[in-house]
């Protein structure tokens, strides 16, 4: 099977290795079983949420490695040569998109990592600066935040502050 990249639709858009822009996180919601979601009914942070989570996060991971198992594949069978110097410009171009993409997720799976990590010490679901609640609509939008909105966007702030010095 020849896997094309580089190729692009009607619209202008680029129909990379994994077709459009492929959301790993609600493909990750799709492969989970049941229908079960947290919700503020139940203590924060039960048994069932952490599952929950733990689930999620690992099918999250499983999605992203199956995606980059595609382009290491197609990597392997071998550079493109295109005729024509602007579809080679083109295709190296969606290539190296690919690549940075890859390498944003391989930075996500370590993130993945931790969060697993804060999950079996007891730490997932609070904020890591106040201690908070995260608060489960947070945790299922970004189930990596390690801070509560409030504490990130006052970081987000701090940092700005420091890099306009």
């Amino acid at each position: 099977m020849a896997l094309v990249v580089g190729r692009r639709n009607t619209e202008g858009r680029m129909a990379g290795v994994l077709g459009d822009e492929i959301d790993v996180l609600a493909k990750a919601r799709r492969a989970m079983p049941g229908d079960y979601v947290p919700n503020d009914d139940e203590p924060y942070m039960s048994e069932q949420q952490l599952d929950y989570f733990r689930r999620l996060l690992l099918e999250w991971k499983k999605s992203i490695l199956s995606a980059s198992a595609g382009t290491l594949s197609a990597l392997q069978d071998g550079p493109l040569r295109e005729p024509d110097l602007n579809d080679r410009a083109s295709s190296e171009t969606d290539w190296g998109i690919e690549l940075r993409t890859r390498d944003r997720q391989r930075k996500l799976i370590a993130k993945i990592d931790s969060a697993m990590r804060r999950i079996d010490e007891g730490e997932y679901g609070f904020c890591e600066v106040t201690g908070e609640p995260i608060g489960l609509g947070r945790l299922i939008a970004r189930p990596i935040a390690t801070m509560t909105v409030e504490a990130q966007q006052a970081h987000e702030r701090r940092e700005k502050i420091s890099r306009d010095m």
